[in-house]
């Protein structure tokens, strides 16, 4: 058992509030964007993300503070997210200017990749509306005070997304706070929103600053280097093979620097080709390390969203269990059941997470 102290349920109106941006995915399916005649479209975010896999999967009651621009596009995305089962009570709608001249909903234009061709996502989310939500838009004391929520998630794409991002994430953890709710953050480093603003210097800044109010910080090897500044030893350049005897000494030192982490999960993965992987998981928690059960050759048929359903496990058994060896297992088996699907949500339920962390096999179902 963990010994993090998590709001009673009765006492909550939510298990989970999830806090950032949700763009309309676009997806060419086998094909590739630069030559699509087509695209299916699905709704993603990597905080969005987490909220649904939690309540679709393991019927938690989750909700999304976003911004929309109440327009067709934006109607579009809220229908994704009531068919995800997700409170949509605190979007905050902005009036259309017409063109999208001044704000705008975004897209995500994303392939899954195959063998030796990578997964490829291209973003178009300039002057979005949930990139200009800024402090003092949203009362965080009704959210956390008033109706209450054991969880807050968020992450650092919202905090690359605009100068004002960060202070309103900020905002919202110290309300947070002050009500008793936990605190996740998963890294999500992402070279393409931070190079025209500063680089890995200004991920570092942003993220150090908001690290301190972390319960529960997520994220893979790249992340803890690009956005805190450490170094894993025995890592090569492209961080492809990692030695997880040195990514636990790191994380041992990341813990010293910041005591108010309660428990630190990253995904282990080496990519083969985009379609297998070796896939696996780690979560540190009161003092002790705590390692899933290892999928080798992993077939993977779309990674997009993996590591945010691993998230969403891993938050899951915290919520329901208060243990950190469940959670990280539920995390991980969650998180490779997502990738069998297209699309940046899970499509998994439950019974199929038990069945994956218990040892069961893919024979067929009858």
């Amino acid at each position: 058992m963990s010994s993090m102290k998590i709001r009673p349920a009765e006492e909550c109106r939510f298990d989970e509030v999830s806090f950032g941006e949700i763009m309309l995915r676009l997806d060419p399916g086998e094909g590739r964007i630069r030559c699509a005649r087509e695209f299916k479209a699905w709704e993603g975010g990597g905080e969005y993300n987490v909220a649904r896999g939690l309540r679709r999967c393991f019927g938690m009651r989750t909700a999304v503070v976003t911004s929309f621009v109440d327009n067709e596009v934006g109607r579009l995305l809220e229908d994704f997210v009531l068919q995800g089962g997700v409170d949509t009570s605190f979007i905050k709608w902005v009036a259309d200017d017409g063109v999208g001249r001044k704000v705008r909903n975004g897209l995500n234009f994303t392939e899954r990749g195959f063998g030796i061709r990578s997964a490829l996502g291209t973003s178009d989310r300039g002057n979005t509306a949930a990139s200009q939500l800024k402090k003092g838009d949203i009362d965080w004391d009704y959210i956390f005070g008033k109706l209450g929520s054991r969880w807050l998630h968020t992450g650092g794409i919202f905090a690359a997304l605009s100068e004002t991002t960060p202070g309103i994430i900020e905002e919202a953890m110290e309300s947070a706070k002050k009500y008793g709710t936990l605190i996740s953050y998963d890294l999500n480093y992402r070279p393409s929103l931070w190079k025209t603003i500063g680089g890995k210097a200004k991920a570092q800044e942003v993220n150090r600053r908001l690290a301190k109010y972390v319960d529960v910080m997520i994220g893979n090897e790249e992340d803890f280097t690009a956005c805190l500044g450490y170094e894993v030893e025995g890592a090569d350049e492209n961080l492809s093979s990692l030695d997880v005897s040195a990514f636990k000494h790191m994380i041992t030192k990341v813990v010293k620097d910041y005591p108010n982490f309660k428990a630190v999960a990253t995904t282990l993965r080496t990519v083969k080709t985009a379609t297998v992987n070796d896939w696996g998981a780690i979560c540190w928690c009161d003092g002790k390390f705590y390692e899933a059960t290892p999928r080798p050759n992993l077939e993977i048929l779309d990674r997009v969203g993996g590591g945010d359903s691993f998230a969403s496990g891993l938050v899951y058994g915290f919520l329901k269990f208060n243990d950190a060896d469940k959670a990280v297992n539920y995390g991980a088996a969650h998180g490779a059941l997502a990738m069998t699907t297209p699309g940046d949500t899970s499509m998994a339920n439950l019974g199929e997470v038990e069945k994956v962390v218990g040892g069961g096999s893919a024979r067929v179902v009858r």
